[in-house]
């Protein structure tokens, strides 16, 4: 399963758990402090799984790689000097 449909199932079992603690604050009333701590942690649940939606999203971007700066400054000529000349063939040979 993939990681959007772990989270729409979490986002589910939420729904359904505020759902049902509607129904649970109908039947023994909305003032005990057991129901409003219930009500307030499936908040926090709630506010987790949204951080976990953006954390998830953003890592579906993709990422540009990190620009290398190249310097302008001129290569150090003694780096060539046992390469022949591309294209040239080689300074004491003729080419062909």
């Amino acid at each position: 399963m993939s990681v959007h449909d772990e989270l729409t199932t979490m986002q589910r079992c939420l729904d359904d758990l505020s759902r049902s603690m509607s129904r649970l604050e109908q039947q023994i009333g909305a003032g005990g402090l057991e129901v409003r701590r219930v009500r307030h942690d499936a908040g926090h649940l709630r506010e987790s799984v949204a951080l976990l939606r953006e954390a998830a999203a953003a890592q579906d971007i993709p990422r540009r790689p990190d620009l290398v700066t190249i310097s302008d400054a001129p290569y150090d000529l003694s780096l060539w000097t046992d390469l022949d000349d591309e294209g040239l063939g080689a300074r004491d040979r003729r080419a062909p």
